[in-house]
């Protein structure tokens, strides 16, 4: 079932690429939504991507390809609660879409993320998970701590083999030990910096490290 909001901006993405052809642009998606800023249009747009309403189009800017339209019954549940009762105020329909991603268990020395594969699943917010695959890894020990990255907390990761300085990756190490840490390109070597100051950065060859995902955000049981 879609949010209300959900649904407005689908129509709206249709409707526009039925008259031109053209995505709308994010700040034209939120005038369009009354929204106060295109985070929550972000949001809507990994939620509807999500449950594959719509999906982003490679290398090409503004490009949002509509996939489906929402059922009959669908629309017709929203419009009705989109309808207040005369002198009641409705709240807007709260963003909390949950998806589930895979958990592959601590991210330990010696454990290859390969090795992670599993069955398990863990329950996420949507609004934590931006466009792509994701899947989780809780964090053992504390060479993140400076970072606010804890012993215990699940860190949800973007798949992807490629980084920029300065984000925090898993790194896989000569195919057998993985770990979480900042990246860093030093000359002729990369460098995975720790956010520990009792923890020195790592030094390896290029040919040493692969990149198996970027950190997108993070979950904490209290």
């Amino acid at each position: 079932m879609l949010t209300r909001k959900q649904h407005e901006l689908i129509c709206f993405i249709a409707d526009r690429l039925a008259e031109t052809g053209v995505s709308p642009s994010f700040e034209e998606m939120k005038e369009a939504l009354d929204l106060k800023s295109k985070s929550g249009v972000h949001r809507l747009i990994s939620a509807l991507e999500e449950r594959e309403f719509i999906r982003r189009l490679p290398n090409r800017a503004r490009a949002l390809e509509v996939l489906r339209m929402p059922e009959r019954g669908e629309r017709k549940t929203v419009a009705k609660a989109a309808k207040p009762a005369t002198g009641a105020t409705t709240p807007p329909a709260p963003a909390n879409d949950v998806v589930e991603i895979p958990l592959h268990g601590r991210i330990a020395a010696g454990t290859p993320i390969e090795a992670l594969e599993g069955s398990t699943m863990l329950p996420v917010p949507a609004a934590l998970l931006g466009a792509g695959e994701h899947y989780a890894l809780e964090v053992a020990g504390d060479s993140m701590v400076e970072a606010g990255i804890l012993d215990g907390d699940y860190a949800l990761i973007r798949r992807t083999e490629t980084a920029r300085d300065g984000e925090i990756i898993v790194a896989l190490i000569d195919d057998a030990e993985a770990t979480l840490k900042y990246f860093r390109k030093e000359g002729a070597m990369i460098r995975l910096d720790p956010a520990n100051r009792d923890y020195s950065p790592q030094r390896y060859r290029p040919d040493q490290v692969r990149v198996q995902g970027r950190l997108s955000g993070l979950l904490r049981r209290y």
